[in-house]
């Protein structure tokens, strides 16, 4: 079966790669896993954490209404997204990721880093980055 995996976060860029990740998951047949991953140790991660759960169910009463197979996983391993989401994805052996792009002005790019690249780098499947409309 086919495994796409949908990095996950409340945004319109979080929406928009679902929203494609479903498409692809109804497509291709396969099981979609919802990946949002946390570091971890901060002061207010617990409240974070019960906000994204709160996020997180009305994400898996979406994917009932859609039908498609799927799981949720939190992630919390101390490493930052993008890197934690290619290495999960690379353990499951995935065949694809589905992540949801910010647009940044270059200078944004090469100053600030980006978790969409860390994936593409680190991945050992295709990635399909989406835009937010």
């Amino acid at each position: 079966m086919t495994r796409i995996i949908v990095g996950y976060i409340s945004s319109d860029e979080g929406r928009a790669a679902l929203d494609r990740a479903i498409e692809e998951t109804k497509l291709r047949g396969g099981q979609l896993v919802v990946v949002h991953s946390m570091r971890g140790g901060e002061r207010d991660e617990a409240a974070k954490a019960t906000s994204y759960r709160r996020e997180l169910r009305a994400v898996e009463e979406r994917l009932d209404a859609e039908g498609v197979a799927y799981e949720v996983r939190e992630l919390v391993r101390g490493k930052p997204a993008g890197d934690d989401l290619a290495a999960f994805a690379n353990e499951e052996r995935a065949d694809l990721i589905v992540i949801g792009l910010r647009r940044r002005s270059p200078v944004g790019k090469l100053v600030l880093g980006s978790n969409a690249q860390d994936v593409l780098l680190q991945a050992d499947c295709p990635v399909l980055a989406v835009k937010a409309g």
